[in-house]
């Protein structure tokens, strides 16, 4: 009774699955990789490089044929649409918006603008209000503003207001700013008369329209000039 008893190991049962050794990874062949992947296989930049190149370089060709071949249907197609040939139009502006007109009216006629059939040539004249209204309502010879225009720029609405007094007939289509300045909104006014035909008149209302887009208005504000 003196003597401590040794606990007997258990007697493991036949049917029980062997014991692990504790303490060690599992075998692999030889020590356990822990925490580490393999390296990674890195892949050649250049072919991709080159690939990406020759596609840009294919995409600029097809872009610059097409262009180009875009621009040719476009000068045919208005070669064709022009079947009744050069219409001269001339407008009358005032002095202080000669610049970016003119430049409106020689990329106008650079386009070979069609309207009805016609190729409108747009003449650029540059003369004072006052003596344009003489001219029109006639209290000076028309002759001295070089006859009627088929559309007529001065820099305020009073003009376009004394013209509709004076000779209603005269005001082929209503006046509509395409630019304004201190004191001054650059009506485009059609007038109607004798050798003005249809044709110019659309033509003034049309050219009214292309003086107010963004290409045009550009050049109103180069000049100094508010855009509408």
């Amino acid at each position: 009774m003196g003597r401590h008893s040794v606990a007997e190991e258990p007697v493991p049962h036949p049917l029980d699955p062997p014991k692990r050794p504790q303490g060690r990874g599992e075998a692999t062949g030889s020590h356990r990789i822990v925490g580490k992947k393999a390296p990674r296989r890195r892949i050649a930049k250049w072919p991709i490089a080159c690939l990406v190149l020759v596609v840009l370089v294919a995409i600029g060709v097809f872009g610059w044929n097409w262009a180009d071949g875009e621009l040719n249907t476009r000068a045919e197609a208005q070669a064709k649409a022009c079947s009744a040939g050069d219409t001269p139009m001339r407008v009358i502006v005032t002095p202080s918006i000669e610049k970016p007109v003119r430049a409106a009216a020689e990329r106008w006629n650079n386009a070979a603008t069609v309207v009805r059939d016609h190729c409108v040539i747009i003449q650029i004249d540059a003369l004072s209000s006052a003596s344009v209204l003489d001219g029109l309502v006639g209290r000076t010879n028309l002759d001295s503003i070089g006859g009627l225009p088929a559309a007529w720029i001065p820099e305020s609405s009073y003009w376009v207001t004394e013209l509709n007094t004076a000779k209603p007939e005269t005001v082929g289509s209503p006046a509509q700013s395409v630019a304004t300045a201190r004191s001054a909104d650059y009506p485009l006014v059609g007038l109607a008369g004798k050798n003005i035909d249809e044709v110019q008149m659309r033509a003034a209302q049309t050219f009214r329209q292309y003086l107010q887009q963004p290409a045009q208005q550009a050049d109103f504000a180069a000049a100094g000039i508010k855009a509408t």
